[in-house]
């Protein structure tokens, strides 16, 4: 069997079926997929872009992507990069309205047992990890935040490069 890397593009043209000869095209293709002749390998980076692009561009509300996605990420011939990370991250996303690269960043937080450092107290809150803020300017952190220990990610300047 051939594995193939599936883009964002041919999902979408498979999913809205826009434009119609593309359409075709990615139908021909996830068929091939269904039949066991290509296994559509899918990266979470990729699965992101399709959940934006159908709620940014076509408006579909997350509850309704999920339902479509949910079955593709874990169809037969389809091998999603930690399909179970992915599953539980479009069904958070819809159940809380938090975006779908938060709710998948939260749940590899839970996964690893290592905290999120975050501004988005709002969407965090909802959801079943550790988090943190940067701290202030004065050192104080938000009251749900772990404690300093001075240390910078991979001994990273503090300051940020000019780009």
């Amino acid at each position: 069997m051939r594995r193939v890397w599936i883009d964002a593009n041919v999902l979408l043209r498979f999913l809205t079926g826009e434009p119609p000869e593309l359409a075709k095209r990615a139908r021909s293709f996830m068929q091939e997929v269904h039949d066991g002749e290509v296994e559509a390998r899918l990266t979470t980076l990729v699965l992101a872009e399709v959940v934006w692009v159908l709620k940014s561009f076509y408006r579909h509300p997350m509850v309704r992507i999920a339902e479509v996605l949910v079955p593709l990420v874990t169809a037969e011939g389809v091998s999603a990069e930690d399909p179970d990370v992915a599953v539980a991250a479009l069904n958070l996303a819809a159940a809380t309205g938090v975006d779908f690269a938060d709710a998948h960043l939260a749940l590899q937080s839970q996964k690893s047992g290592e905290p999120v450092c975050t501004f988005d107290r709002t969407d965090f809150a909802k959801m079943p990890c550790e988090w943190m803020e940067p701290p202030s300017a004065s050192g104080a952190r938000h009251e749900n935040a772990l404690r300093d220990n001075g240390a910078t990610p991979g001994g990273a300047a503090a300051e940020a490069p000019d780009v």
